[in-house]
């Protein structure tokens, strides 16, 4: 039987007994229903794990004595950071999810002209905190050691001025260079921006060519922006990154 996997949010290193956080709790107790003596492997996002057994139990505390503890780097060697134009529904978190998966470092969220979603900030707020608990997830259950972050959702003129020494790819059906033709661009950070369903506009498009952004294209066929997303970053780590 597979050991649960539970993210810690703070440090355990040097710690011999802790208690699970609320959310935690609800997992072990209500859904897995463990019981004392039961072990589980705990991770607080520092890339190590730590072996850990269940002392104590109720339905909202439970008081984990820790065991051992190792580095588990699984991280990619390709640094990818997403640029996702909010997409409807649970397009979005499952963006996210399987971004997590593909080793995904860091997420943005971000407004663009024809982005359909609508929010005020206390519903955006609640959005964010709702994406950073998917990557959680995600993390539990693909084996990840680090939490990616998902950051607030920006404005995307604002996203593409950042960080102008990274590699910053922008998707087009009539772009001049594959995945796989890309010029080799060493140990740079890779800045992935992918638009909504309705795609960028051409003054939206302009200014990513403006702040540096070079066109890939990943064949003949139009993807959804969900699909896009995951396309890419699959072909960027098979090329780049740790994939096989």
């Amino acid at each position: 039987m597979r050991v649960p996997r539970i993210y810690h949010p703070e440090p355990l290193q040097g710690i011999v007994q802790c208690c699970l956080s609320e959310e935690a709790v609800n997992h072990v107790a209500r859904v897995l229903r463990m019981r004392v003596g039961e072990q589980l492997c705990l991770f607080d996002g520092s890339n190590w794990t730590f072996n850990a057994c269940i002392e104590s139990l109720s339905k909202k505390t439970v008081i984990v004595k820790i065991l051992a503890s190792q580095l588990e780097n699984k991280e990619s060697t390709l640094d990818l950071h997403l640029g996702q134009v909010v997409s409807r529904g649970e397009r979005m978190e499952f963006t996210i999810q399987k971004s997590v998966e593909l080793g995904v470092k860091m997420i943005t969220p971000l407004w663009s002209e024809r982005c359909g979603v609508k929010l005020d900030e206390l519903r955006m707020t609640k959005k964010i905190q709702q994406w950073q608990k998917i990557a959680i997830a995600a993390c539990e259950q693909c084996g990840r050691n680090v939490v990616p972050e998902i950051r607030p959702i920006m404005k995307l003129e604002e996203w593409c001025q950042e960080d102008p020494n990274a590699l910053k790819l922008n998707l087009h059906p009539r772009a001049k260079y594959s995945v796989k033709t890309l010029p080799k661009f060493g140990a740079l950070p890779v800045r992935l921006l992918i638009g909504s369903e309705g795609g960028l506009s051409a003054t939206e498009i302009a200014k990513t060519v403006e702040q540096g952004f070079v066109e890939i294209q990943l064949g003949k066929r139009v993807l959804r922006t969900e699909t896009a997303a995951l396309a890419a970053i699959t072909a960027l780590q098979i090329c780049f990154g740790d994939l096989a």
